[in-house]
């Protein structure tokens, strides 16, 4: 189980704190102040989905040993105009770098978004997620 701390600096800034104690400055993205320069809150979710299938997809392709020399996600967010702004869609787009299997990559990446990802499997039911990927061998 995970626990976590948010605490109030000032203005529109914070500072989150994970289950380990690694800090994180948040703050509003309308902030103008370089003090204040944090990660938006809801860029801190998509962050949270594309780390989160990353981890599961680099596992799974280390234990079926394929050889790769990079992995990337490159995740888009759409979200309602009107407040609270909830994010009705989320793409998720895959880099690999080296020369791998596409039936590997795309069972490492179905495993990740079936069964591992928690982040995923939280949002999915309100959320419609997407994803592709793209092989780029050296």
């Amino acid at each position: 189980m995970g626990k976590i701390n948010v605490k109030w600096v000032e203005s529109k800034l914070m500072v989150g704190v994970d289950s380990r104690g690694v800090p994180l400055v948040i703050s509003s993205s309308s902030e103008r102040d370089p003090r204040w320069l944090g990660l938006k809150a809801s860029d801190l979710l998509l962050i949270s989905a594309a780390s989160c299938t990353m981890y599961d997809v680099v596992e799974i392709l280390t234990k079926q040993r394929v050889s790769f020399q990079a992995v990337e996600v490159v995740c888009d967010g759409e979200q309602n105009s009107d407040p609270p702004h909830k994010f009705v869609k989320i793409h998720l787009k895959y880099i690999i770098r080296g020369k791998v299997s596409a039936d590997k990559v795309e069972r490492a990446i179905n495993l990740s978004q079936d069964k591992y990802c928690s982040v995923l499997a939280t949002l999915r039911p309100s959320v419609e997620i997407t994803s592709d990927y793209e092989i780029i061998e050296d």
